[in-house]
């Protein structure tokens, strides 16, 4: 009798993906849907948009699911999410891939098109120190065209209110705790689980080598000078080249930036 291999189940894959990070970010689906509200209303129901450090792809999917007639380039670095991203889009002609890493000057000229309506990212540019950031931003304002729009949901906070901050805080780590009890998979576990998988074990130790091992706690090093005010995205913005931009959303944690070209 002949041996049937199952087909990889890339959806189960990208499933994991969105739980792991809803433990961190309980409103993560309603910042998705004002972020592909935004792109709706400004860029229109078949918008070209540049998904940056994408992922499994979690906003494309949720893009797509509501504009059909959309067409995304994703781009990221890290060999084991993209890898769950190209297997969960295979077949899908309005998804391109882009390997880049988007601390080098030259990733723009790695991108298919040289004009965007929409660039969207979520949970990503936080890893990026102040100088760096502050280019990219400069770098996403010559790729979308006039009149596009930039949408960035990562944590940020509005430093205006330490108390208020303080109190959601301590209510959103209490509510994490009682997750984790129920069984909750945080960042270690999510990348434990997928390093042992066979279907991921090559393309996880490559992540590891590119960009560190998650499973394990970094050791203290020098401070990072990583922005985390909402009012210094907005300056920043508007400072290298976008004619407007404000906050659109927030939650306990994160927040969703908006910036028109």
């Amino acid at each position: 009798m002949t041996s049937i291999t199952p087909l990889p189940d890339w959806q189960y894959w990208q499933r994991s993906w969105d739980r792991q990070q809803e433990w961190y970010m309980p409103d993560r689906e309603e910042r998705f849907r004002v972020m592909t509200d935004a792109v709706e209303a400004v860029a229109g129901r078949a918008p070209r948009v540049l998904d940056l450090a994408c992922g499994t792809g979690s906003i494309t999917d949720r893009l797509l699911r509501r504009l059909p007639d959309a067409e995304v380039t994703a781009v990221d670095i890290d060999p084991l999410l993209l890898t769950i991203a190209r297997g969960h889009f295979s077949g899908d002609r309005r998804v391109s891939f882009v390997v880049a890493d988007l601390t080098d000057p030259g990733w723009t000229g790695l991108l298919p098109h040289t004009s965007y309506d929409a660039v969207v990212t979520a949970t990503a540019l936080h890893w990026l120190d102040t100088a760096p950031l502050a280019r990219l931003y400069g770098d996403l304002a010559g790729l979308l065209r006039a009149g596009g729009v930039f949408l960035n949901a990562d944590h940020m906070k509005d430093e205006s209110a330490p108390g208020l901050n303080a109190a959601l805080h301590t209510l959103h780590t209490e509510r994490q705790a009682r997750a984790r009890e129920e069984g909750a998979v945080d960042w270690a576990d999510w990348w434990h689980a997928a390093a042992t998988d066979p279907l991921l074990s090559e393309v996880a130790a490559e992540r590891f080598a590119l960009l560190g091992d998650p499973r394990r706690p970094k050791p203290p090093g020098e401070p990072r000078d990583r922005p985390s005010a909402t009012r210094w995205h907005v300056e920043t913005l508007l400072a290298r080249g976008f004619s407007e931009a404000r906050q659109l959303w927030c939650s306990t944690s994160d927040s969703l930036v908006a910036a028109l070209r």
